[in-house]
């Protein structure tokens, strides 16, 4: 497992990792807001990879160490009223991304996992790039409908905000902000949370590329038609106490997109807690084993 990088064209270079053998299935994992791709955790993406598939997971532009985009971030007013002058780019700018770093990978078609924003982007890619998408998971995400998955009271104030510059204050205000929206029924590994947040700082920060990707979750408008087009089978994944996308926004994107399954995670928040991998690599997996299954042909194992 090394870090390697990809020019996807349109001056944009993705970094990216593998784990497992490159001559599985492929399984792409996309982050969600201002995270870099070491929120999916190592140890998650060995377990994918041991169910027999080759994992990848990247940094979406402005973050980490993919390309940074230059422009003004929306404002706080701007991100409140929903109403982003310049638009920079949106959720299908990034689906494109993925749908280049895919080719250049020679991945295509995938099983793609996306989670929060990520989410967003790999429901755009099935609905517009179809040809790329074995299987689709959706977890913690929405449809853009503002009125579902909104956030908890009290969380916007942590989305307004900018952490802290210095290196020890971004990790214990970041930490907090996890806090608040992780977990609150299974346990909260802090000490595992703040390695993942000095990994990033360290990795390289960006302190105007999360708004300017939250600019293009809010540009993008309400997808909820669009999702009635995704043909690929699709999982939907969502914790019963996620406070910063409610409950609600998994039940719309399983109700928007045909034939999805939903599945809710007790006591899971906006996270990927530890105490939760068994049950998601799990379902995951299974999920993508049966869609290659029905994909050539072979009768469903028992399982």
């Amino acid at each position: 497992m090394a870090e390697q990088f990809c020019d996807i064209g349109g001056g944009i270079t993705l970094c990216y990792e593998r784990f497992g053998e490159e001559s599985d299935p492929p399984m792409l994992l996309i982050m969600g807001l201002a995270t870099q791709m070491i929120g999916w955790p190592d140890e998650f993406c060995a377990q994918l990879a041991e169910r027999g598939f080759q994992v990848i997971r990247f940094d979406n532009r402005d973050i980490g160490r993919s390309t940074h985009m230059s422009g003004r971030p929306p404002t706080p007013g701007e991100l409140i009223s929903r109403r982003i002058d310049p638009v920079l780019y949106t959720l299908t700018d990034m689906a494109s991304d993925t749908a280049g770093l895919m080719g250049e990978l020679g991945i295509v078609p995938a099983h793609v996992v996306g989670t929060s924003m990520g989410g967003m982007i790999a429901q755009t890619l099935a609905a517009q790039r179809p040809d790329t998408v074995r299987s689709l998971v959706s977890i913690m995400s929405n449809t853009g409908n503002r009125w579902k998955g909104q956030p908890a009271f009290g969380i916007h104030r942590y989305l307004l905000r900018r952490a802290p510059d210095d290196r020890e204050g971004y990790i214990e205000y970041t930490t907090r902000l996890f806090e608040a929206i992780g977990s609150r029924g299974l346990p909260f590994d802090r000490d595992r949370v703040r390695d993942m947040l000095a990994r990033s700082y360290d990795r390289g920060r960006d302190p105007a590329g999360p708004g300017r990707q939250l600019g293009a979750v809010i540009a993008s408008g309400d997808r909820t038609a669009e999702l009635g087009t995704i043909q690929a089978p699709t999982l939907v994944i969502h914790g019963s106490n996620d406070r910063l996308v409610a409950r609600s926004g998994g039940v719309a994107t399983a109700r928007a997109i045909p034939g999805a399954r939903l599945m809710i995670v007790e006591g899971m928040g906006h996270d990927l807690p530890e105490a939760a991998w068994p049950q998601l690599v799990d379902a995951i997996a299974a999920h993508a084993h049966a869609a290659d299954q029905a994909r050539s042909g072979a009768p469903l194992s028992a399982s």
